[in-house]
């Protein structure tokens, strides 16, 4: 799956989670960009990707996500070792 496609499912999760009719992302897309977007809403949106992927993020992944550009790059990684 490319990133657009990925970008994609990403979009609707997030408009769902954060109840907006529009989220724009983009690599360097971080949760200070967002209203909405804490640390609750987070671990939300984490459980909705991973479900929505089929894949399971290690704590230390999320940990380690800078901005939308490193979860994208691990869901690319995780869905090329399935």
């Amino acid at each position: 799956m490319d990133s657009n496609e990925i970008y994609a499912h990403l979009q609707k999760i997030y408009c769902t989670i954060l109840k907006k009719d529009q989220v724009t992302l983009t690599d360097a897309t971080t949760a200070a960009d967002i209203d909405g977007w804490d640390s609750l809403t987070h671990m939300l949106l984490m459980d909705s990707v991973e479900r929505e992927f089929g894949i399971k993020f290690k704590l230390m992944e999320i940990m380690k996500f800078n901005n939308v550009g490193d979860m994208v790059a691990c869901i690319q990684k995780k869905l090329a070792a399935k």
